[in-house]
């Protein structure tokens, strides 16, 4: 089987500069280029800045990459959109048009003899009790609920302001290595107690393959910095970076 593996790609639904620009015209040519390659695609959580998609419409930014998911969609290469911290507001849009199985915490499967898992990771980073409550919350039906009752428009406006506020946030360094350790950790576990082979994470935008417990734990880093994605041919886990030049292995 093969496995294309993607996260933290935070496409832009309000373009702030050239560099969301060039950031979501890289992730189409990708995207594009994966047309006939792969069996299966995991979007693992954060694909997009903001998710929501209404009764009768979606954020028309997002339409170059939509299009290319269908257009993997349609070449029989099956999709699994897995919730971030970003995008977590799904209805029926992903199952209805892009016949794709949406995930709020995690996907498992068994292929080529490996039991796998896959998650954003942001739900098991047991060491960030702030962000767990901040995330109990804002997924709340009500909170949901009252989102989808704004004006499309003043909703993205408000979006756009959290989105731009949080994208001039500096992380501190302990939060940030608290953020790892914690995905290091959920990822052990998965492997020594629930006998996985392979734990795929995003999340900390830092992309890694390490070997724990006897699996492998596996980090896709991130798009808007390092381009990175994760490849599993057969079973074998590979991390690799994307140029338009080509794709190169770490």
């Amino acid at each position: 089987m093969r496995i294309c593996v993607i996260s933290d790609a935070h496409i832009k639904f309000v373009p702030w500069d050239a560099a969301d620009r060039e950031n979501a015209k890289l992730f189409q040519a990708f995207l594009k280029k994966s047309v006939g390659k792969y069996d299966l695609l995991v979007l693992n959580g954060d694909i997009f800045d903001l998710w929501f998609d209404w009764k009768s419409l979606i954020i028309k930014e997002y339409f170059g990459v939509l299009h290319r998911f269908a257009e993997l969609d349609e070449t029989g290469c099956k999709i699994v959109m897995i919730s971030g911290n970003h995008d977590f507001w799904f209805n029926d849009f992903f199952t209805k048009h892009l016949n794709a199985v949406v995930q709020d915490k995690s996907h498992a499967l068994t292929a080529d003899g490996k039991k796998m898992f896959f998650s954003h990771g942001d739900f098991y980073t047991y060491n960030d009790t702030r962000y767990k409550i901040l995330r109990r919350l804002i997924r709340l039906p009500f909170s949901k609920g009252l989102f989808s009752l704004l004006h499309p428009e003043l909703a993205l406006r408000l979006g756009a302001k959290l989105s731009r506020s949080s994208r001039f946030r500096q992380v501190p360094a302990l939060l940030q290595r608290k953020k790892s350790e914690g995905l290091e950790h959920h990822a052990g576990y998965m492997i020594k107690r629930k006998g996985y082979d392979i734990v795929c994470m995003g999340h900390s935008h830092h992309p890694k393959i390490q070997r724990l417990d006897g699996g492998i734990y596996a980090n896709s880093g991130d798009w808007t910095t390092h381009r990175s994605y994760l490849e599993i041919i057969d079973g074998e886990v590979e991390l690799k970076f994307y140029n338009e030049k080509g794709d190169q292995p770490c």
